[in-house]
């Protein structure tokens, strides 16, 4: 006899099963509808996870497991299947008890065991920071949903009796985690169409970040609520008495929208409380679809219609799977009412969202499976992203993620005919990627109603979108700065990736190349047996590739297989003689200095200001020694101007078309690409690179460049560009 069949027998209150999860049963529509089977294996799970979390409390004080019976009651008011509830049960026992997935998947099943691992957090894992923790947990939840979406709908419940029960942890704790449900959790369940679930959420969170206005409107809404009921059955009177005359039955409900919602629009309108009327909306289920529009035909003979605010979602379902027709007219005494006229199904939908459909399934809808993949074939689209685009930053993650969030939608046409569904905001750009990756990447032009549109341009609900693309074209990374869908933004990035990825080859073979000759061990190389394998990159192009951007130094590569010649002493200069090195070759690319009137002098250059040639320069007559040539802004000639005639014009005695060499140093955060950046910027002004060396130090890369100028105008502004880079924090000539 199992040990949850003699929990049932031995309960000492002498009823079958404790209460709380006597209601889990109840509102899953009680155990004759459920069947026996499914009820002993929701009983299963519930002893297994009570024994699982004995002796665990929450920071409340009770025990942990009631959080556990909670996220499932939550379920089970949803109607959803034993499976899910049992997941439900147990979704903490791999996170928080000594039992892993293979202990769930023996004493359960496979189905039940990969809900369980899709909810689990990784707790063991060390992040950087909080961001990347919350990426990494979002995206293997997201990639759970490739297998079942249940996943989300599991996590849903357990964000949210999370988020009713905050009041027990720290006022920082409460906040980040209020934070967090504001930003991916509350817009995730309206993607889903889990108005419900996504509507408390956002109470809870307004509670938490807008304590005062929410306690404020608290005092406001009993009235107005109050006020409301009375004029709703005011308003529904006549719309009853025209059903009932032409045999049409149906359901009324009305709702005073949630708090935040209120909040939302007085602040969206710039209006006081008082002045927000449209917080209250009627809704009219009906059996038949075809009934919907007669009903909306009452309403409208009935009250004046506001025209801009009619929509019809039955004909045009949004893409988390919501249908209703939605109108607001102007009832009694001039206060305007959204009225909602849908089905029994579609009530369902906008409700409980991909979860109401999940139900159908269960029930052996043919149409449901086809349902949920609709409604969520925007997130299968990100899962697909997540699964192709490993080396996703976390940053990069939850911007494309948020992306996808926040959007209203608009619908566009295709030449013939087929509604896409884009974010408010997209471009033709966006439309091109959405019927293709290669549409998109070859995307040249647009045509928007017949005419010729820019790709930056903004789409309109009802436009008709033709894209003009030529096998020429190729992305640029100014197309990131327009776009608005993820699929659109994550195809371009792949796309600078792979070409960055192969500047980047060609770069390492040429650095690698070079030393392997400077070193003389060219022959060696080729005769190696795969040493990217020794060094552990995946391919050989990938190491050659490190190198070529910086992310690897070719002696850090070489040294492994050649340490005798890294080995080897160096002779050491110190950073005097390096600098006195570079000045004298500097110098002589110069035809020397041109003196007016005086020859035969000894010339000799100010070590305290380091002159070249291109920069404004003065002599100072030395006695004994002849001449020394400073910088006119030099502090040494300041200092000297009381011994005026000993102050001479000199002048640079170059070629006309001559280029000299200045020593520049580069300070900058540690970042990728540096080395690329800093050299593509100089190649643009045509600029000869004579050395390039880069030290890291901590997060701080100190580089010295020397480089052949036309002048001093050349240089500054070369100086002026490489500043304006991501990360440079100064640029110093030596």
């Amino acid at each position: 006899m199992s040990a949850a069949i003699l929990d049932r027998i031995l309960s000492s209150d002498g009823s079958k099963y404790p209460a709380d999860f006597q209601q889990i049963i109840d509102l899953m529509g009680g155990a004759r509808s459920i069947g026996e089977s499914a009820e002993d294996f929701v009983w299963r799970a519930y002893s297994f996870g009570k024994k699982a979390h004995q002796g665990q409390l929450r920071k409340s004080g009770e025990p942990y497991f009631t959080h556990c019976v909670e996220v499932a009651t939550i379920l089970a008011e949803m109607k959803l299947d034993s499976v899910t509830i049992s997941a439900a049960l147990l979704h903490d026992v791999v996170e928080d008890t000594g039992y892993t997935r293979k202990d769930v998947e023996k004493e359960f099943s496979e189905e039940l065991a990969r809900l369980v691992d899709g909810v689990t957090k990784l707790s063991d894992m060390k992040f950087r920071s909080e961001e990347d923790k919350q990426a990494v947990n979002f995206r293997k939840m997201l990639l759970s949903v490739a297998d079942d979406i249940r996943v989300i709908i599991i996590k849903f419940a357990d964000r949210l009796h999370n988020m009713r029960t905050l009041e027990h942890l720290p006022a920082v704790k409460q906040r980040r985690i209020a934070r967090e449900t504001r930003d991916v959790y509350a817009p995730l369940a309206h993607r889903l169409g889990m108005y419900r679930i996504k509507s408390e959420m956002e109470d809870l969170i307004f509670n938490i970040l807008e304590p005062k206005q929410s306690k404020e409107l608290e005092k406001l809404i009993p009235k107005r609520q109050a006020f409301f009921e009375k004029y709703v059955q005011k308003f529904l009177e006549p719309v009853k008495e025209r059903m009932e005359k032409t045999g049409y039955h149906a359901t009324y409900k009305s709702r005073f929208k949630s708090h935040y919602s209120i909040f939302r629009k007085m602040k969206d309108q710039n209006r006081p409380f008082e002045d927000v009327y449209d917080i209250y909306a009627v809704r009219i289920i009906v059996d038949q679809v075809e009934a919907c529009y007669s009903v909306l035909g009452f309403i409208h003979s009935l009250y004046t219609p506001i025209q801009e605010r009619f929509k019809d979602f039955i004909a045009q379902p949004k893409s988390n799977g919501y249908q209703s027709i939605q109108t607001t007219v102007v009832g009694p005494n001039g206060f305007p009412v959204e009225v909602q006229v849908r089905t029994k199904e579609m009530d369902d939908t906008a409700e409980e969202g991909v979860a109401a459909h999940w139900q159908y399934k269960e029930r052996d809808d043919k149409t449901a499976q086809d349902d949920i993949d609709q409604q969520v074939t925007w997130l299968r689209n990100l899962v697909d992203i997540l699964q192709t685009e490993d080396k996703t930053t976390s940053h990069q993650f939850m911007d494309l993620l948020k992306i996808d969030l926040y959007k209203d939608e608009i619908f566009v046409y295709t030449p013939k005919g087929e509604v896409r569904i884009l974010p408010l905001g997209a471009t033709p750009l966006d439309f091109a990627f959405d019927v293709h990756s290669q549409v998109g990447l070859h995307c040249i032009g647009a045509k928007v109603n017949g005419r010729i549109k820019p790709l930056n341009s903004g789409l309109e609900s009802g436009d008709k979108v033709e894209i003009i693309t030529s096998d020429s074209q190729k992305p640029n990374s100014s197309w990131l700065k327009f776009v608005q869908t993820s699929k659109a933004k994550s195809n371009i990035r792949k796309w600078i990736k792979g070409q960055e990825f192969e500047q980047s080859v060609r770069l390492g073979k040429e650095i690698l190349e070079k030393e392997l000759r400077k070193i003389r061990k060219a022959k060696e190389w080729k005769h190696l047996k795969d040493p990217f394998l020794t060094l552990k990159f995946d391919s050989e192009e990938k190491m050659i590739a490190s190198i070529g951007s910086g992310h690897r130094t070719v002696s850090s590569i070489l040294t492994k297989f050649f340490p005798e010649e890294y080995a080897k002493p160096q002779k050491a200069k110190s950073d005097t003689s390096l600098a006195e090195s570079f000045l004298n070759r500097a110098r002589r690319n110069t035809k020397g200095v041109s003196i007016q009137g005086i020859d035969n002098m000894m010339i000799s250059f100010g070590k305290c200001c380091n002159p070249i040639p291109g920069d404004p320069i003065v002599g100072f007559i030395t006695r004994g020694r002849g001449i020394t040539v400073h910088q006119k802004t030099c502090e040494t000639v300041g200092t000297n101007l009381l011994e005026k005639e000993r102050i001479i014009d000199v002048d640079w005695a170059a070629a006309r078309a001559q280029t000299f060499l200045v020593r520049l140093k580069v300070l900058a955060q540690e970042r990728k690409h540096l080395v690329r950046d800093v050299t593509e910027i100089i190649s643009a002004y045509d600029i000869n690179i004579d050395t390039l060396s880069m030290k890291v130090d901590g997060d701080v890369v100190t580089g010295l460049v020397i480089v052949e100028v036309e002048g001093v105008k050349q240089l500054d502004r070369l100086k002026s560009k490489l500043l304006a880079s991501d990360g440079i924090i100064s640029v110093e000539r030596e």
